[in-house]
């Protein structure tokens, strides 16, 4: 892919200050994204935490639904957080009827799974393919994967502990070649290593990752 510097945020719609504040940390030029002309300048593509029926009805009013499925299909290096991992799943469920999907990652994720009842939940994981020891996962009305394909890396699933309830063994984080996501929000935290781990990817470090069993 050679020299990539420009990583774009979908800006529709959720928490695009944060993401471009991560990615700007890393090094990368960080830009927003609302225009399929401003889609067209950019190397990758993060779709943030938000709300996943907003930005999917954004997406067409925008004219970026296509556009984006487009680029992502050829390969464009893609990272979704929260309600980003549900738009790149090629199947949810309990969302809304006229939901659209992006595509990109052979998974069934389960919208809301934590729990409308439950506002946040917060845990440490252990996240393949980054160093450092745990990263501290903060979900908000989060998803997380039912079900993946064989080509699917399952980086992160949550972890036996008191709080962990139903979540207990969910993969919350992902890959599948160009295209990583997360069901929690990194942006949230102030650790820049899952944004770090993206932009190596973006860089063409395209090698796999120790799978989580």
């Amino acid at each position: 892919m050679g020299s990539v510097t420009t990583v774009g945020v979908l800006a529709l719609q959720g928490d695009v200050r944060e993401h471009l504040a991560a990615l700007t940390a890393c090094g990368v030029r960080a830009v927003p994204v609302r225009r399929a002309s401003e889609l067209d300048a950019v190397d990758a593509l993060v779709l943030p935490g938000g709300e996943s029926t907003t930005m999917s009805r954004l997406l067409e009013t925008f004219e970026l639904l296509e556009p984006v499925r487009a680029r992502i299909a050829g390969g464009m290096p893609t990272y979704g957080s929260c309600a980003g991992m549900i738009l790149l799943a090629c199947q949810v469920l309990d969302g809304r009827p006229d939901q659209r999907q992006l595509g990109g990652l052979d998974v069934v994720v389960r919208r809301n799974a934590f729990g409308r009842q439950v506002d946040s939940f917060e845990t440490d994981l252990n996240l393949a393919g980054v160093d450092g020891g745990p990263v501290h996962a903060v979900f908000i009305r989060a998803p997380w994967v039912e079900s993946a394909g064989p080509d699917v890396e399952v980086l992160a699933t949550v972890p036996r502990g008191p709080d962990a309830g139903a979540a207990e063994g969910r993969i919350v984080a992902v890959r599948q070649g160009m295209v990583l996501a997360t069901a929690f929000h990194p942006e949230l935290t102030g650790d820049g290593r899952v944004h770090r781990l993206f932009c190596d990817l973006v860089r063409g470090g395209d090698r796999p990752y120790s799978t989580v069993g």
